[in-house]
């Protein structure tokens, strides 16, 4: 994902410089395409860190942490869907604000874990 992130920046920085060149001429483009490539990068490293990389199942719901600890999301589980074993959302409902979502792909995981998360869902869901 990381690659196809990286990919993409190249590509529509690109995109950005052809039609900035097209009407301002290639020397006056390339500082707007500059900020184009830096902003694109800004966001996807924000991205990139936002990302959960540790669970904790526990009695009263689900909790996911990023890269330095810090606690991205916590609460209940009130819903999955799930897509062939591949992909799994679950919608987690904290006990006060609004209620988030949590995309998790099979591959990211143990098999027991995702089975485990899709029973917990199907389960918050009603199901």
């Amino acid at each position: 994902m990381c690659a196809a992130l990286g990919v993409f920046v190249l590509i529509a920085t690109w995109a950005a410089y052809t039609c900035f060149a097209s009407h301002l001429g290639a020397s006056q483009a390339a500082p707007l395409t500059l900020a184009v490539w830096a902003l694109l990068t800004l966001c996807a490293v924000k991205h990139q860190l936002a990302q959960p990389v540790a669970l904790k199942i526990g009695p009263d719901g689900l909790s996911a942490w990023n890269r330095a600890g810090g606690l991205l999301t916590q609460g209940r589980i009130a819903g999955c869907s799930q897509w062939s074993g591949r992909l799994l959302i679950l919608a987690l409902v904290p006990d006060h604000g609004r209620p988030r979502t949590l995309l998790l792909a099979a591959d990211a995981l143990s098999a027991p874990v995702f089975r485990e998360l899709a029973v917990l869902g199907r389960r918050g869901a009603g199901a």
